[in-house]
């Protein structure tokens, strides 16, 4: 026998087997049938309030011997004043390049390099974060300078020179992805101009910042009543709250205050907009108009709705826009949700420059086709319930996700049990839930609908438009 003759005789055997008629086999995808999910527990982490107003979870994990800290600062973008933007990124940038007042920020990068260990800092729109990543035998060291660089950074003046020229240099090339401007440029049309929401940096804004800004920003934001502090690893939980209890229970509360209330359009008006971008080859296209938050109570039923529109690759969009028509490669759409604002709902693509205002059409079309022409079918929503069901489970697949989502259910006051809540939501929504939040969130009379692409490509397309409002997109230089 040659030395092949072992694989062909197993290839022989295996497709003798897969011509072999399998008890309940089934002809098409439709016929499979699955057993009820099972029951999922989810871990609940340990939640404790320090004196000082820190609020910690810990979460045990003995897979592996690392340990990993987050925290979420009651802090964000949206509370700096408009004349300088840029003030919380940097800010949060700094707190960690910058060292602390016992090393420096260059020593610091030295330090954890030897650990193997991270630690990082930042302040987005809505939040702060912090972040810490070691192993368990350098836990305790690790862990106390993790809680010098958040309680006394040193905001070293070169390092925020060196932060802003980043942010300038990011500022000179903000005209260079047409995605970037795309989704700038919608924000200011659902929010407004002047919102925090929709705010950008400019040269003037950041060349008025200055270190002391930092200073004051760190002083009024960056205090343990403000901090939710969670942990997640192999530690054991007493030692590890003593701990945080050493590392953390001297540090003074910060003045309580109430944040100001960020303000935004609640609505839009139907209107065109053009970006003129010559040095494309496509158009960019969005249409939309304000979302909602997940605290709204047709939250479930547009999670299915969005899983309709564009949850995978045999959505509504994808299929229609995308592979029927052709019309596009990349397109997406759906209701957006914020945690505590709303966020945009809108459909978008890119298409060829020719095919611009087809797919424009295309667009306006799934929209009317979801909220009423053709609205979901009960054959639409079981799957989609289905899709989201089975998916359930990675959204939980590791305890640091888990915790993550702790963290941010105390940070925007929402219920312990939310995650509980979602699945049961999804599972108890009906199609005519579905149908009937379709009608009520998808609104094309406020749809705001911008273009971005050459002059030349897009013209045809403009020119169906009664009124067109072209944006000026030019970077102030001071």
């Amino acid at each position: 026998m040659s030395k092949r003759s072992p694989f062909f005789f197993a290839c022989a055997v295996l497709v003798l087997f897969l011509a072999t008629p399998v008890a309940g086999q089934v002809d098409t995808v439709e016929q499979l049938t699955y057993p009820p999910l099972p029951d999922l527990h989810i871990p609940q982490p340990t939640r404790i309030v320090l004196d000082n107003g820190m609020v910690v979870f810990l979460l045990e994990d003995h897979e592996l011997p690392i340990v990993q800290v987050s925290a979420r600062i009651r802090t964000g973008s949206r509370l700096e004043p408009a004349d300088k933007a840029g003030l919380a990124a940097l800010t949060g940038t700094v707190i960690r390049s910058g060292g602390t007042t016992t090393r420096t920020g260059d020593a610091l990068d030295d330090y954890l390099e030897r650990k193997a260990a991270s630690i990082e800092t930042g302040i987005g729109m809505a939040s702060g974060s912090a972040s810490m990543t070691c192993l368990i035998e350098d836990f305790a060291e690790v862990f106390a300078v993790f809680g010098d660089v958040l309680q006394n950074p040193r905001f070293d003046q070169e390092k925020l020179d060196l932060a802003k020229k980043k942010v300038m240099a990011g500022i000179a090339r903000q005209n260079d992805n047409p995605g970037g401007i795309l989704s700038r440029e919608f924000a200011k049309l659902i929010y407004g101009n002047d919102s925090p929401y929709a705010r950008v940096e400019t040269y003037a804004t950041v060349n008025n910042i200055s270190r002391q800004d930092l200073v004051d920003w760190h002083a009024k934001y960056v205090v343990p009543n403000r901090v939710i502090l969670g942990l997640v690893g192999d530690f054991q939980t007493e030692k590890a709250l003593d701990l945080i209890k050493h590392t953390f229970g001297s540090w003074p509360q910060g003045k309580a205050f109430d944040d100001p209330v960020v303000p935004y359009r609640t609505s839009t008006a139907k209107k065109v907009y053009y970006v003129e971008k010559d040095d494309m080859t496509q158009a960019k296209i969005i249409i939309g108009h304000m979302g909602l938050t997940r605290k709204h109570p047709d939250y479930h039923p547009v999670v299915i709705i969005n899983q309709i529109v564009s949850g995978s690759f045999g959505a509504r969009l994808f299929s229609n826009v995308r592979s029927q028509k052709g019309l596009a490669y990349d397109v997406s759409g759906g209701i957006g949700f914020g945690w505590d604002y709303p966020a945009t709902a809108s459909f978008s693509m890119s298409t060829k420059t020719e095919t611009a205002q087809a797919g424009i059409d295309a667009l306006l079309e799934e929209a009317r086709k979801i909220m009423e022409t053709e609205p979901p079918t009960e054959e639409e929503v079981r799957k989609a319930k289905t899709s989201l069901l089975n998916s359930f489970v990675f959204s939980v697949d590791s305890p640091g996700k888990l915790l993550g989502k702790f963290l941010t259910y105390e940070y925007f006051d929402y219920p312990s049990d939310w995650l509980t809540r979602f699945r049961t939501g999804i599972e108890q929504t009906t199609a005519d839930q579905v149908r009937k939040a379709a009608r009520t969130h998808i609104k094309p009379d406020q749809f705001v609908l911008l273009i971005i692409g050459p002059r030349q490509g897009t013209a045809p397309a403009l020119a169906q438009y009664e009124t067109v409002e072209e944006l000026d997109i030019s970077i102030p230089e001071s």
